[in-house]
């Protein structure tokens, strides 16, 4: 059975990804960003899950957060879940790109790596001028934020050939963040990811895909741009002063 940690697991599809990944026998570690937060998990811990307490929108934190999940030995897989919603604002580049890169360059490396995304992406500016990592100013949206997490998960694929790295698309569905009227199907939405994190399958142990409901699509051209690639990987270097080795 494999060791999978999953950001942003107190509710929604991380929380979904958790409960079935716990049911076939995995070992799962659940992260809230907050000790307050802790209590939405405590069924889970109840069930055996490990629980970890990090707020991502602090960088900090997050460099905190890398050393309580090495504290508990070899990750095989990390879905990184967390996400700021559309009208977040200064917060969304701190926890949509900033936050998986510090996990994905701290942390003792994992076999496979799991990105959330959204279709939204292809909408997204792939500029990064101006862009402020910190948070302290609102300079790209939502679509930005996850072009930007997209590009980071092919740039990880191209870097380290040993790892597994995929970007997901969940679909809009009816979570928190997705709002009640989201159109697309709940008990789908953290499917494609946990088959990800552990499937044997041969479609599964591929890297560098962009999937949805497990079928790979194209994504925005520019996250497959090595030159767009490595601008970003130098950017969130120089905000973080963790390089990705």
């Amino acid at each position: 059975m494999a060791r999978i940690f999953i950001t942003g697991s107190a509710d929604g599809l991380g929380r979904n990804a958790a409960e079935a990944l716990l049911a076939d026998g995995h070992d799962v570690v659940v992260h809230a960003r907050s000790h307050e937060r802790l209590n939405a998990v405590a069924d889970l811990r109840e069930r055996g899950a490990y629980a970890v307490v990090g707020d991502l929108s602090d960088l900090s934190a997050t460099r905190e957060l890398t050393e309580q999940v090495d504290s508990l030995g070899q990750i095989d897989a990390v879905i990184h879940n967390a996400g700021a919603g559309i009208g977040s604002g200064k917060i969304l580049l701190p926890v949509n790109v900033v936050a998986p890169y510090v996990l994905t360059a701290s942390m003792q490396r994992p076999g496979r790596l799991i990105y959330l995304s959204s279709g939204m992406h292809r909408g997204g500016s792939a500029a990064l001028d101006g862009l402020d990592w910190s948070g302290a100013t609102e300079t790209a949206d939502y679509s930005d934020s996850k072009l930007l997490v997209t590009a980071l998960t092919m740039a990880v694929a191209h870097r380290w050939p040993d790892v597994l790295s995929n970007a997901v698309d969940p679909g809009w569905v009816p979570t928190r963040m997705g709002g009640p009227n989201a159109p697309d199907d709940l008990d789908q939405g953290h499917v494609t990811q946990a088959w990800l994190a552990v499937s044997g399958d041969e479609e599964a142990m591929t890297s560098g895909g962009y999937w949805h409901h497990q079928r790979r699509e194209d994504p925005h051209p520019a996250t497959l741009d090595p030159a767009f690639q490595g601008a970003l990987i130098e950017a969130l270097t120089r905000h973080t002063g963790i390089p990705l080795r």
